[in-house]
């Protein structure tokens, strides 16, 4: 017996593939916007994480949509992003998640970056967050949007918002760290969101 489907279930779908629920939530709201049915690999029953194996954000964000639309038979949007820190040559980078170990959280990490930068004045703390986004449909192109955001490190951390490095990243601009912003405000200065407010132009141009 046939039934109508629901306007989700007509809508082409697209995998966000990343199984951190911070960012799984922050894209459902940049792409909401879209005629897309925007998934998690969780969702799908995918658990498998792809190894970020590559030197540069978009090295690793292609690996994981590619990876991540072989999988699934979808199409997929990966990220890479990252925090570069003049004071430390550009580090962490792509190592950003992994910096102060493997598996530890986000206040280990914040803590283990001030402890690398408890002797640098506040004039040469300057650092930037990158983002790459990846979008690749099956046996098809890889497409490259890019986003920065440009900020100083606090000398502690502020705010209960964001995720990762959010609480120590201070816009001199807003003054507030972004974790101190609502979901709406950082979205509009955030690397991630000017990144996908580039996806979101190439997504509407796409025929998934």
């Amino acid at each position: 017996m046939s039934r109508w489907k629901t306007k989700q279930e007509i809508m082409p779908k697209l995998l966000l593939a990343t199984n951190n629920k911070g960012k799984v939530k922050e894209y459902k709201k940049l792409l909401g916007g879209l005629a897309l049915t925007l998934l998690s690999p969780t969702e799908l029953g995918i658990n498998a994480e792809v190894v970020e194996t590559g030197s540069t954000f978009a090295d690793n964000a292609t690996l994981k949509a590619t990876e991540m639309s072989r999988r699934s038979g979808l199409a997929a949007l990966a990220d890479d992003s990252g925090l570069e820190v003049t004071a430390l040559d550009g580090q962490p980078g792509v190592r950003s998640a992994r910096y102060a170990g493997e598996n530890k959280s986000d206040a280990e990490r914040v803590a283990f970056l001030l402890e690398k930068l408890k002797d640098v004045p506040p004039h040469k703390r300057s650092a930037r967050f990158i983002c790459v986004i990846a979008i690749t449909i099956p046996q098809g192109e890889v497409i490259l949007c890019r986003g920065e955001c440009q900020g100083i490190i606090a000398t502690e951390p502020k705010g209960d918002k964001g995720f990762g490095y959010d609480p120590v990243f201070f816009i001199p601009e807003l003054g507030k760290t972004i974790a101190e912003l609502s979901p709406q405000q950082k979205n509009e200065v955030s690397h991630r969101g000017k990144a996908a407010r580039k996806a979101a132009a190439v997504l509407k141009e796409l025929k998934l």
